[in-house]
This record gives C-alpha cells, structure tokens and sequence, in this order.
C-alpha cells in the first residue's frame, strides 16, 4: 500500500518527471500540468554527474540517456594564452559509484524528451498549457486549481515548477532566487575531436571559460562573467559578445568561435542562489528541485540534486502507508543536508572568483562535496 493514490505534479523538469516516473510506475494516478505549450525544447548542455546518472537507471532511461550523451572522465583545467596550456588533470570522483560514469553531456532537450516519453509511458497523464493557478486544502486531500478551474482533489501536490514556482508562493514561502553576481554566455556548438571531457580555463577576460562534450559531434561551451543587463542585446550582439571575450583562449575556443560565426545561437543568463529551510511542505504540498533550492553550477550537482529530490520523495510514498510527519521527517532528513551542502559550495566557488581569492582552496572544496554525493541520497 502506499501513502498515495492520486498525485498532481505541478512543472515537467527533471524533478517534475521523475517524481512522476517513480510514482505512475508504482500504480499510482499522477496528473502533471505544465505551463507551457509542448515539451521545452529550449537550451544548450547540460552536465550530468555520476549520481544523476544512478537516478536515470532507477527511472528505466539510463540505456537511452547514455546513448543520447556523451559520458567521460576527467577534469581539465587550462590556462588562458593561444596555446591554452593544461595546468592540470583532475580525476573526478563517481558520485554514482563504480557502473557508471564520473560525468556525461547531454543536449537539454535529448533529456526533456527522454523523461516525458518515460512519464507516458508508465502511465503519468501529461497536460501541457495547464497552469496551476491555485490550491485549497482540506485534512483529507488538496484541491487543485489548474488555469483558474478547479482540476480535482488529490492527495498530494508536488511543486516541482522551477525557479519562479507558482505552488511555493501559493503555500506561503516567501524565500526567493537571488542573484549572486554572476552571469554566464551559452551556446551550442560542434565538437572538435581532441574535446573529450570537461574543460575549464581560469583567469583571462571573463571568470571562466569551459565546454563539455555532449555528443559524437556537439558540445556546449559557457563563459562566465561579472553579472549585467543584457536583456537588451540583440542575437547579433551576444554573438558578437561572446566572441570578442573568447579572444583569450585557444585551443577549441578556435572552433567555438568559428560556429559561433556561422550562426550558433547564444543565451544569457545570470547566476542565482536560495535555500528553503525545513520543512519543504506545508501539509499535503511540497516543493522539490528548483522549487526548493537552486546553485550556481560551479559544482555541476544542481540537476543531480533535482532528480534526488525527486526520487526520495517518491520513494518514501511508494513504501509508507500514510502520508504523516514521520514520512516528512525522514524525507527532510535525507534530502535537507545534501542540498544545503551542494548550495553553500556552489556559492562559496563563486564568491571566491568574484574576491579574487587566490589562496582558497577550490579543489578541496569540490573533492568534498563529490565525496559526500558518492553516498546514494
């Protein structure tokens, strides 16, 4: 028996997905209602550690996910100058443990795709252009309001509806993304061969300039910068941009550059932080993933910790028999220290970059944190 029949999800994110993955397969009735029109089909690469690739295994994607990806290992980082010398190779630790990768690229999309045939699949019934607008709940179940209409009563809301989360205002948490001062270029470019794992490069123009192989022939690259406003700049201009800060780097900043000429497609965005404390529900709604907490991906662990999220939830509903304090406590417990470590990291990373603290001990840091990850969730 579980401690649920009937679940509304509201986002269709990783975490959103997953949750529902674990939940429909288990025979429970899950609704998931998605503001937009159509699964996102918007963004460049992502980086999967290794115990985000344990969760997609646990979900039945992990074939799939693999093929669509490119897995490595290994961390390189450069120096900046035309030759773009290595300074170091760093070993990454398998936070998914010994079967399978330290890290993989992916397409974000591939992913978005990847979870929603999954979610389908199993039996999770998804409405796309159906916000959820409102919620009343009773000691027996909540009722859910979906573009202003009432969709049903359940037992449980999941808010997994990202940064600007709709169901964590409607529940009364005020905590926000803020910014931490930080804005990073995107694009998504083709691959030279000798890119075989992640590459970073400190110090030059910008605070970081890095690329992750994500397939046979793609890869994404990022530059990271002081935070501005370009909300203004045109699609010709963040090219233009993101070139002339590229001019610092060698190496496969060569071909970046060279796509981006052709008519690779860039996005800005700015680097944003925040933690809900304890608890993360408020009666039968609960807020996961982004929802919840969000990082600067200095640490690449932000999906990782969304599928986690995810998984633990439904996992605790899946084996309870009712839906108590005892099933939030354990879950807060599981959940409310990997994420606050991965946040408080994920900052510190940054804020060390943007002091100009040249004595910290990054690599510490990092190696910690992987260290903790590698314990499953």
């Amino acid at each position: 028996m579980t401690a649920v029949s009937r679940v509304a999800i509201a986002g269709s994110g990783a975490a959103a997905l997953a949750a529902a993955i674990q939940l429909a397969d288990a025979g429970v009735t899950v609704d998931v209602f998605e503001a937009n029109t159509e699964v996102s089909a918007h963004g460049s690469g992502i980086t999967l550690q290794g115990n985000a690739l344990r969760v997609f295994d646990r979900l039945g994607v992990w074939d799939e996910v693999r093929a669509h990806g490119f897995p490595f290992e290994g961390l390189t980082l450069r120096a900046p100058g035309p030759d773009a010398p290595v300074v170091a190779e760093l070993p990454n630790v398998k936070t998914g443990g010994p079967d399978y990768p330290a890290a993989m690229g992916m397409y974000r999309p591939d992913l978005a795709r990847i979870l929603h045939e999954r979610a389908v699949e199993v039996g999770a019934n998804v409405r796309f252009g159906a916000k959820v607008t409102g919620l009343e709940q009773s000691e027996s179940g909540v009722e859910v309001f979906v573009n202003g209409e009432s969709a049903g009563t359940y037992d449980l809301l999941i808010g997994a509806d990202g940064l600007n989360s709709r169901v964590r205002e409607l529940i009364g948490i005020d905590t926000k993304p803020k910014p931490t001062g930080m804005g990073i270029w995107r694009t998504f470019v083709s691959r030279p061969q000798e890119v075989e794992h992640s590459e970073l490069f400190y110090g030059g123009p910008v605070y970081i300039a890095g690329y992750t192989p994500t397939g046979e022939d793609t890869m994404y690259a990022f530059l990271v910068e002081k935070a501005e406003d370009r909300s203004a700049v045109s699609e010709d201009e963040a090219k233009r941009i993101m070139h002339d800060e590229s001019l610092a780097y060698g190496g496969p900043w060569n071909s970046v550059r060279a796509d981006l000429a052709s008519g690779s497609r860039v996005n800005y965005t700015w680097f944003t932080s925040h933690l809900v404390d304890a608890p993360w529900n408020r009666g039968r709604v609960v807020i996961i993933g982004d929802a919840a907490h969000s990082c600067p991906p200095t640490i690449a662990q932000g999906a990782a910790q969304s599928l986690e999220d995810a998984i633990v939830l439904a996992e605790l509903l899946v084996k309870s028999d009712a839906l108590d304090q005892s099933l939030w406590d354990e879950f807060h417990a599981r959940r409310l220290p990997r994420a606050t470590a991965v946040v408080e990291a994920s900052v510190q990373l940054g804020q060390w970059q943007l002091e100009g603290n040249r004595e910290a001990d990054a690599g510490g840091l990092i190696f910690g944190i992987a260290q903790k990850m590698a314990a499953p969730a």
